[in-house]
């Protein structure tokens, strides 16, 4: 999938008129019927299935209804198993670009991913309580990195409480698996399913607290889908399975260099100390010719967490890299500007390019994360920054590893939130 590019000085967008907000409309029936259609294709070669739990609860809806964010087939599994129930989808602004009018009347609700929009909440509920329908939120906003629960917004459970409509889950199984993000759009012959469960009727919703809402999301947003293949003996032989493994298992353990990693075929490779690792078709990691460090990949990118923990404690941690920027400002194209500097540290995100014209400093209490992505709309690995006013996408023009920009950037917001703490204490 592509995004609409526009080539433009940064002096002239910057002149552009900012995004305008727009009430989500009421979703078209006929619309979705096409979506759905459209999507259909991406289900047929998967089996796909649906177990259905609790829902009795959930009555008529509308409801509020989450979901696990693993790759671009979980959408095709919201149209399939949500064709009966007219819903609106919370979206990231740029899927709006060169078709915003094919995507409000779908019901869309665009929004910035980590980014506070106060905007967003009015939205969902006009959508429930005077389109009378749905909602679909993805709470985790970025795809899964390494096949396990990305961080959910704090005290969602306040918005849940503030909405008033049932709470609805949808957990997708396989979806990950078949199509991993560091894999390079290749899709594996993988079975789908999910589970569509009422996680709390609109008394049960009532009647909680909002840290028990929290505690009930936490868990149900905890998962390992590398795990998940291995419990349920899925066999992945596809000889593409390593490709693009070293997006996330970027520090090689052995000799500690970062960026020389190199997934290919069936295996990791390290090419400064020649460290070598199969994945094997349960999802191992099996040493070819070290003794090994690990077995599981999410248990490697959680040591990189790690590392980059302490990194930063150590004041070690300082990104400095030439990147090609392109802004989003309205629903027209992706307008690139040019090239400059991204800097990150401790002190949070400074961008400065175009000729001296653009300076965005962003601090590091701004979001608990950031988005990074692999491959974005087929032009390369980005990390964006910004806001509603304007968001930057930053494209590195050398070896950066956007992984672990993502994991910095939670880790410093992390460490602050702490030190904000311990001073209130």
């Amino acid at each position: 999938m592509k995004i609409k590019i526009v080539n433009k000085s940064y002096a002239e967008v910057k002149n552009l008129p900012s995004w305008e907000h727009k009430k989500p409309k009421k979703p078209s029936k006929l619309l979705a019927t096409v979506a759905r259609m459209g999507l259909q294709g991406e289900l047929k070669q998967t089996g796909f299935s649906c177990e259905k739990v609790d829902m009795e609860k959930a009555g008529d809806g509308p409801w509020m209804i989450l979901m696990n964010h693993c790759s671009f087939t979980d959408l095709a599994i919201a149209f399939e198993v949500l064709k009966d129930k007219p819903f609106s989808i919370v979206c990231t602004k740029d899927a709006l670009v060169g078709k915003e009018g094919l995507m409000r009347s779908l019901g869309s609700i665009p929004t910035c991913k980590f980014v506070t929009d106060l905007s967003l909440i009015a939205d969902m509920d006009h959508a429930l309580n005077v389109n009378h329908t749905s909602v679909l939120m993805y709470p985790e906003a970025g795809y899964s990195l390494d096949g396990t629960g990305t961080k959910i917004p704090e005290r969602l459970g306040i918005l849940l409480k503030k909405l008033k409509h049932p709470v609805v889950m949808i957990t997708s199984y396989g979806s990950f698996t078949r199509d991993p993000l560091y894999n390079n759009l290749q899709k594996r012959g993988v079975k789908v399913s999910c589970k569509m469960q009422c996680l709390f009727s609109k008394e049960e919703l009532a009647g909680a607290k909002a840290r028990q809402i929290d505690e009930v999301l936490e868990k149900a947003f905890t998962f390992d889908y590398f795990r998940w293949q291995q419990e349920k003996q899925i066999e992945i032989d596809e000889p593409f399975r390593t490709d693009g493994l070293h997006r996330i298992l970027y520090k090689c353990p052995h000799c500690m260099a970062e960026g020389e990693t190199e997934g290919k075929g069936t295996q990791l490779e390290c090419k400064a100390c020649g460290a070598t690792y199969e994945l094997d078709t349960l999802g191992f990691l099996k040493p070819v010719n070290v003794e090994g460090r690990f077995t599981h990949v999410p248990d490697w990118f959680a040591w990189e967490r790690e590392q980059v923990r302490e990194e930063i404690q150590k004041g070690e941690y300082n990104l400095d890299v030439p990147v090609n920027i392109a802004i989003l400002k309205d629903a027209k194209a992706l307008y690139m500007v040019g090239e400059g500097r991204l800097r990150h540290d401790a002190n949070g995100f400074v961008l400065d390019g175009c000729n001296g014209e653009l300076h965005y400093a962003q601090a590091p209490n701004a979001s608990y994360s950031v988005n990074a992505d692999y491959y974005w709309y087929e032009i390369g690995d980005v990390v964006s920054i910004g806001g509603n006013d304007g968001l930057y996408y930053c494209f590195p023009k050398e070896k950066a590893i956007v992984a672990k920009i993502r994991i910095a950037a939670e880790e410093i917001y992390k460490m602050g939130k702490k030190s904000i703490e311990k001073v209130k204490e």
